[in-house]
């Protein structure tokens, strides 16, 4: 666990200023776009749970952000935690319904995209993706993994849950291996536009996927997916239920968002991302 600032106060870290909800809302709430309604809360458990709650209830493009999560959640139900106001820990309702259900397990990394894109241009940092799920920053010549990304489904949709630390210093990370923007060198460490940024490159990304019907190569998300893997090339070690261990270079992304190994006997081998326990790199 990281140490915990005084939530009660919203201002207790003056580093660190409270979202502007309403001005979010006035960037990014329009007629004709993807985003309907946005709420910004002082805490929750976990912005994802929250959403699914009320999928059915609320329309596409519901977003929710969190100044602080107390019960947040990565892929598999690892928990993770972080100080108020650190970082960007949002969730969004998407209910694609024009795009083949079977498509949809492009939509983490379709986010990943997005998040990167985002990234590049509002805080000048290039945001690496570990497939499926992992966004890596460099902090003193290191891959380190600054955020993640969970997908979920929800009644007739899925929420998109994204988390991103921002302005953690050395002494908050959860692990050593962690990273920030802040620790990255980043030109801005603002949230509010680092917020807008990010959520206008997923509404690009996604109005472009579903006009596509899921295609991710003819939206180009394959492509560009690719191009921003850190895992395709080099040798990973894939960990899978029951014990078993795949070997070998990654070395595409398939149509299904599937991990494909030149596994050491020779063969080809793709890996879902939901049969996947750890993917590391090989000794």
């Amino acid at each position: 666990m990281t140490p915990s600032h005084d939530s009660a106060n919203r201002f207790s870290d003056l580093d660190r200023p409270p979202l502007n909800a309403a001005a979010l809302r006035r960037a990014l709430v329009r007629e004709g776009g993807l985003y309907r309604s946005l709420d910004v809360v002082a805490a929750t458990g976990s912005t994802n749970t929250d959403l699914a709650a009320r999928a059915d209830d609320l329309p596409e493009g519901a977003v929710l952000v969190a100044e602080e999560q107390s019960a947040a959640r990565g892929r598999l139900d690892r928990r993770w935690s972080a100080p108020p106001r650190s970082g960007l820990f949002f969730s969004v309702l998407l209910k694609p319904d024009a795009v083949p259900v079977e498509r949809w397990g492009w939509l983490p990394l379709l986010a990943g995209v997005a998040v990167a894109s985002g990234l590049s241009r509002a805080a000048g940092v290039d945001t690496a993706l570990k497939w499926p799920n992992d966004l890596l920053l460099t902090v003193d010549g290191e891959e380190r993994k600054a955020g993640g990304i969970l997908a979920e489904r929800a009644g007739s949709g899925v929420v998109l849950g994204i988390g991103l630390n921002v302005t953690l210093r050395a002494d908050e990370l959860p692990v050593p291996g962690a990273g920030s923007l802040a620790l990255a060198g980043a030109a801005s460490t603002d949230r509010d536009p680092l917020l807008r940024a990010v959520l206008r490159s997923l509404e690009q990304w996604y109005g472009d996927w579903r006009g596509a019907q899921g295609d991710p190569a003819a939206g180009r998300l394959q492509e560009a997916y690719v191009a921003g893997c850190a895992t395709i090339g080099r040798r990973v070690r894939v960990e899978l239920p029951g014990g078993r261990r795949l070997v070998g270079e990654a070395v595409a992304v398939d149509g299904d968002g599937r991990l494909v190994l030149a596994t050491e006997g020779g063969g080809r081998e793709a890996v879902a991302a939901g049969d996947v326990v750890h993917v590391r790199k090989a000794e």
